[in-house]
């Protein structure tokens, strides 16, 4: 017999409580956050599904870890529990703490950065991308042709395509510092990456005397993939996969606010004694002395604990599953996503569900402010509001996909929220045609998605 329903592998202790607004109240909230909703304050959401980045709900024993934290300026011993906690997945020379994950690549785009860099990747997110290109490098995206197609069904959609880069790294080698892979994902759906793939990134890398460097903030969720749907390694420990998938790696930028349930956090890790003797230089001057790293000891320790529960298959499987959940109920409803499924979020195709709205009217934006008004779900645009670009007349270029991304925080809501969520979207379906799309009034210079103001109509 086969159970079928989803359950929590733990008990709640802790909780805190969500308004109910009503649709009203939900209209006047969103115009004065000029219909973006980053500008709404988290009180005036009832399911929030921005991102999976910092929201998630620790455990006892990391509450417990950070009533032991040590806060000495030098040689906290939080560091060392957390240095220790990490090699034993990844085991990199040199383990540098950041604030968050931007800051490690900040801090590795500032030390590359010359004329004329160039940095391939399977897929670079915003913040990601904004790093290079903030200090004159071109961020260049290599994903297979299949990721860039939301109804394509491909085990490994994040996967980069070996034939590109073979040639990419031909073309520019001598303006190629290192080249990227981010597991999983997130800007093409959450979508996984095989290790077949990360091994022939690597050999690639290697004839080219490149190093690789992972953007690894979900890297458990890509070894589960990996796991289910890889041929040779549905025996291996979780654990194992992890291992194996950053032996081929000589660098890594970490988001610790993903997989390892962080509210803050991040780190850089190395092999390269001069390179990382450069990134400490550049960490003490922004980020604080190497052994804290803009972070408390009890941040550390938090993180130390949480990267050993991040890999814990009962979790993954309850995690994956309840992504699935959601994704199969919307595709029963005839909404279009991205397929199959990934890791951390599923991603409405708003470019397929409302076509009538262009795509420079931003299909993506106008169905996250819907999706707002009917149910107080907030969730977040990745399209042409996050990811157009210019031609060589400055005119705007719409990006590859419209899609929203609704990304589920690690622990926090139960399967009844999600059938909310579901119930929410049925509802929408009834009157999606009337869903207008939007113009932007103000944007800043970059990252405008952030804080861009919108009209409807």
């Amino acid at each position: 017999m086969t159970i079928k329903t989803i359950i929590e592998p733990f008990r709640i202790k802790s909780v805190e409580p969500i308004t109910l607004t009503t649709r009203e109240q939900r209209a006047d909230i969103l115009k004065d956050a000029h219909f973006n909703l980053f500008n709404i304050s988290s009180d005036d959401v009832i399911i929030d599904l921005l991102t999976d980045s910092g929201t998630a709900a620790m455990s006892s024993a990391q509450w417990a870890a950070i009533m032991e934290g040590d806060e000495s300026y030098a040689g906290s011993r939080s560091f060392l529990f957390f240095c220790e906690s990490i090699r034993k997945l990844m085991p990199f020379k040199h383990i540098i703490p950041t604030h968050q994950g931007r800051a490690a690549e900040r801090i590795l785009a500032k030390i590359v950065a010359a004329d004329g860099v160039r940095i391939p990747n399977n897929t670079h997110f915003d913040t990601t991308r904004a790093n290079f290109e903030d200090q004159g490098c071109i961020a260049d995206n290599l994903v297979i042709a299949e990721g860039l197609s939301p109804i394509h069904e491909h085990p490994f959609k994040g996967n980069m395509d070996l034939a590109a880069l073979e040639s990419y790294l031909a073309v520019y080698n001598e303006h190629i510092p290192f080249v990227m892979l981010t597991i999983t994902n997130n800007a093409g759906g959450g979508q996984p990456v095989s290790m077949a793939n990360i091994r022939a990134v690597k050999a690639l890398c290697g004839k080219s005397g490149k190093p690789l460097f992972l953007d690894a903030c979900r890297f458990a969720e890509n070894a589960y993939f990996i796991k289910q749907r890889e041929s040779g390694y549905q025996d291996k420990s979780i654990t194992t996969i992890v291992k194996e998938m950053f032996s081929y790696a000589d660098g890594m930028t970490m988001s610790a606010k993903k997989d390892p349930f962080g509210n803050i956090g991040g780190w850089l890790a190395l092999n390269d004694d001069a390179l990382a003797e450069q990134c400490r230089n550049q960490l003490v001057i922004t980020e604080g002395f190497p052994t804290y790293g803009g972070l408390a000891g009890r941040d550390l320790a938090a993180l130390a604990v949480g990267v050993q529960e991040a890999v814990d298959e009962d979790y993954l499987a309850y995690r994956i599953r309840t992504i699935e959940y959601l994704g199969h109920a919307l595709q029963a409803l005839d909404i279009p996503i991205v397929s199959p499924v990934g890791g951390h979020a599923v991603f409405v195709d708003a470019k397929a569900w409302l076509p009538h709205i262009p795509a420079l009217e931003y299909p993506g934006q106008a169905l996250a402010i819907a999706l707002y008004e009917i149910g107080g779900i907030r969730s977040c645009e990745i399209g042409s509001v996050m990811f157009a670009s210019k031609d060589e007349n400055g005119t705007e270029v719409a990006a590859p996909m419209e899609l929203v991304r609704l990304a589920m925080p690690r622990r926090v809501y139960t399967q009844s929220h999600v059938d909310y969520v579901i119930e929410c979207f049925a509802e929408l379906a009834k009157s999606k045609e009337s869903i207008k799309g939007c113009q932007i009034t103000w944007q800043p210079e970059r990252l405008r998605h952030f804080t861009a103001h919108f009209l409807q109509g």
